[in-house]
């Protein structure tokens, strides 16, 4: 696993505290499956609102986190534990994929 000490000199402004574990969503607007994951990851963030978050990181406006973070591919999310481990994955997934991803993290 990754650690997000490793990235948090480019997480400036996406309020990360170390509090909640995260979703970073690395995307872009022209990407398709990107954008299918969109709702799926806002109804995420909804039903487990305050006890996980999910942050939208647009690799073409942020191209020095994206990389530092080495995204090769979008979708590519990051999973991070609350002692900031992450585990990565790359390309679009289901809700109920999502959701196991999500309770492992928490």
């Amino acid at each position: 696993m990754e650690n997000i000490k490793d990235y948090q000199q480019y997480l400036r402004g996406y309020n990360y505290t170390g509090v909640t574990p995260v979703i970073i969503d690395f995307y872009a607007t022209w990407c398709g499956p990107c954008q299918a994951m969109a709702p799926m990851l806002k109804r995420l963030a909804q039903e487990y609102e305050g006890r996980i978050k999910v942050l939208k990181v647009d690799v073409d406006k942020n191209q020095a986190l994206a990389a530092a973070a080495r995204i090769q591919s979008i979708p590519t999310l990051f999973f991070i534990t609350k002692d900031g481990q992450i585990e990565r994955q790359v390309g679009g997934l289901p809700f109920q994929e999502l959701v196991r991803l999500a309770m492992r993290i928490m």
